[in-house]
């Protein structure tokens, strides 16, 4: 019986394994680019708020915190980090 679960889990645990480091590969690679956003935006608005538009520099300053490496790619990486924790734990069940 325990055979039948590990045998019927091994491409569950393969393909949960690959889709993580293939997620961790691109938020790695992606992060350079948020980061080049998030630079470009702060300055527009930093433009805008010069220039008397505050409304539309206060709404670029915050899709510049969401771009930025603590905005949405910090909880991309959190919601990888707690996939990662679901499929290791998958793991150590099936391994005992």
């Amino acid at each position: 019986m325990k055979l039948i679960l590990k045998l019927l889990a091994a491409p569950v645990i393969l393909a949960l394994s690959l889709f993580i480091r293939l997620c961790a590969i691109l938020l790695a690679r992606c992060a350079f680019l948020f980061r080049f956003a998030s630079t470009i935006l702060f300055l527009l608005a930093l433009a805008l708020m010069f220039t008397g538009a505050v409304r539309n520099g206060l709404l670029l300053l915050i899709m510049a915190f969401l771009s930025s490496p603590i905005g949405l790619p910090m909880l991309a990486a959190k919601a990888l980090g707690g996939l990662q924790s679901i499929s290791l734990s998958f793991q150590g069940i099936v391994r005992n």
